[in-house]
């Protein structure tokens, strides 16, 4: 065959590309690195590296914002870069994609997807909402009657849907994922300690004593960054229990979103809720308790999935499979 099928997880913060036959060949930041002219100078990873450390004639971008894209220009350049590294030498052949969206997305966000995917390279594309495509690669039983309930926490959204016989029944999704914990925590430690850090440092913190739930045994790290007062930079230690306080408000709602879709889902799907569960997919998922909390508070088993980072990028490619199934439209 001289095309190639290609699954892409396009994120707030990353993209992952999964090619039919291989599996998932990419991991990359969603970064481009542009010029005062608005050329491109980097892609992915090495852009990632040059954000907070580029002189001013250079700018490091992420071209998606909430999960939509916000620089169509720099999304179709950087998916351009991404299809080719993905296809290789089959770079001749126009490959058929299908692209995640919000579950909220809107037509004109939906198209502006395909359009970007169509304008680098694609020789159609499809867009797949993304706890559809989590379902999938988390190996839940989409086509069959039942409910297959997902939330999917990723860089800048937040996807919840209750999925039956290969449709999406009730879903919602809420602009809050990875990137506003970040920004939940870089502000509480600069309102307590007079302390900026940066998003990279913030991210860190997350990953390494972030906390939903409270832990048998509570955490703390040094945090560097410049303080407020004196300009001068500044060193303090910060516990996991002051950032469980600090990310109370968006995982909150995030909570309060899934309670929500479980309260529309209809009685004779509601009642399989209770013996299925919730499944947690995206990046977001991996928050220490978050799992807990989410059964505490909606009563419903919850679960991760075995590869919750990479559920919506294997879905995708999986979907490659399932287009008529589906019913995605594309073009």
């Amino acid at each position: 065959m001289l095309s190639r099928s290609l699954g892409i997880d396009l994120g707030t913060t990353s993209v992952r590309v999964f090619v039919k036959g291989k599996g998932i060949v990419l991991r990359e930041p969603s970064v481009v690195a542009v010029d005062r002219r608005g050329n491109i100078l980097a892609v992915g990873e090495e852009a990632k590296r040059m954000i907070g450390k580029t002189p001013s004639s250079i700018v490091a971008r992420q071209p998606l914002r909430e999960g939509v894209i916000a620089d169509y220009t720099t999304t179709a350049a950087m998916l351009k870069y991404f299809i080719r590294k993905a296809c290789g030498r089959w770079t001749l052949f126009k490959p058929e994609v299908i692209v995640c969206v919000p579950a909220k997305a809107t037509g004109v966000e939906r198209r502006a997807v395909v359009d970007a995917a169509l304008e680098a390279g694609a020789r159609r594309a499809f867009p797949i909402e993304e706890p559809m495509a989590a379902a999938i690669g988390a190996g839940l039983p989409i086509t069959e009657p039942g409910a297959n309930v997902v939330v999917d926490i990723g860089g800048g959204t937040t996807d919840i849907a209750v999925i039956s016989l290969g449709g999406i029944v009730v879903s919602d999704s809420i602009r809050i994922g990875g990137i506003k914990l970040d920004e939940a925590i870089a502000r509480y430690i600069k309102r307590e300690y007079n302390l900026l850090i940066g998003e990279q440092t913030a991210e860190e913190i997350k990953i390494r004593i972030g906390s939903a739930y409270k832990l048998p045994q509570e955490l703390s790290m040094e945090v560097r960054g410049r303080d407020l007062v004196t300009g001068l930079p500044k060193t303090v230690r910060i516990t996991s229990e002051e950032i469980r306080n600090a990310l109370s408000e968006p995982i909150g709602q995030i909570v309060a979103r899934v309670k929500s879709v479980l309260e529309q889902t209809p009685p004779e799907l509601a009642a399989e809720v209770v013996t299925r569960g919730i499944v947690l997919t995206g990046g977001g998922a991996l928050l220490r308790g978050l799992d807990k909390l989410l059964q505490l508070e909606t009563g419903v088993p919850v679960r991760l999935a075995d590869d919750p980072v990479s559920a919506v990028a294997l879905g995708t490619g999986l979907a490659l499979d399932m287009i008529h199934v589906l019913h995605l439209d594309g073009r």
